[in-house]
């Protein structure tokens, strides 16, 4: 593991592989570059990009430095993008995505190309909405140490696992780590903004996605349900510069087998643009 300072003083843990040019791996929630999506994923890209593969702040070895706001996090990845020789190309997964997608606004030129898989926006009443309340309950679960209700309230009230799912999930091992770092839900809440209205995109964000000057890959699984195609429909439509692609038989839970490739293709346009 290697770390970099953030501008606050953060001190961000990162693991670097195989060779060209530099590409920046942004996890959801609760994943880090030991759990999640990203350690299947990262080999595979590695055979053609320099990866780097970080834990988000509050996660694995980075640090968590209070107060915490989202731009916070957008520095962490100016940081990695400034270890790598000062451009990058960046890919982001769920929460992630928007993350990735807000970095990219905010450092034009730094984010050379931008990759996003099923950034969980909800633009339309497809699906039952959280409660308006949602944000406030996960502060107050957190707040009072209940870690593991935290948890069980995002998967039923924001991915909208039926009732049992969390409570069977207690018993596997996964538990611990998903508790261990539930705060951060906190972080992924800042990050998504107001993003939970089902009335379109905010006025911040779409702003947001208006200034992302970088190439931008919006993909999305063909098997998921309307409401997380049609927000990657509404993303691709207000990037200016964006090529929406659905890969078929996938979910939300990606196969890094059926994703690497076309992120390769993608990220590799960039090596002669």
């Amino acid at each position: 593991m290697t770390t970099v300072t953030s501008a606050d003083g953060t001190t961000i843990g990162y693991t670097r592989s195989g060779a060209g040019p530099a590409l920046i791996l942004v996890d959801g929630a609760f994943c880090s570059r030991e759990f999640g999506p990203m350690p299947a994923l990262a080999p595979l890209l590695a055979k053609h990009f320099t990866v780097y593969a970080y834990d988000r702040r509050g996660r694995g070895e980075s640090g968590d430095m209070k107060p915490y706001a989202a731009e916070r996090e957008v520095e962490d990845i100016d940081a990695l993008i400034e270890a790598a020789g000062g451009t990058a190309y960046v890919y982001g997964i769920s929460s992630g995505a928007v993350l990735a997608m807000r970095a990219a606004a905010a450092l034009p030129g730094k984010v050379t190309r931008l990759a996003i898989y099923e950034a969980p926006v909800i633009v339309d009443r497809s699906r039952p909405l959280p409660p308006a309340d949602y944000r406030e309950a996960i502060d107050r679960l957190i707040a009072t140490g209940r870690n593991g209700d935290a948890v069980a309230y995002f998967m039923t009230k924001y991915v909208g696992a039926p009732g049992f799912v969390p409570w069977i999930m207690r018993a596997m091992p996964a538990w611990k780590k998903l508790k261990a770092v539930a705060p951060t839900l906190r972080y992924d809440n800042a990050v998504m903004g107001e993003s939970f209205t089902g009335n379109g995109l905010s006025d911040e964000f779409a702003k947001a996605l208006g200034g992302i000057a970088a190439p931008t890959w919006v993909g999305a699984g063909g098997k998921s349900p309307a409401w997380m195609t049609n927000s990657q429909d509404v993303i691709a439509a207000t990037v200016a510069d964006s090529r929406r692609e659905t890969l078929p038989g996938q979910n939300h839970q990606v196969k890094a087998n059926v994703i690497a490739p076309a992120l390769t293709a993608f990220f590799a346009e960039g090596k002669v643009a």
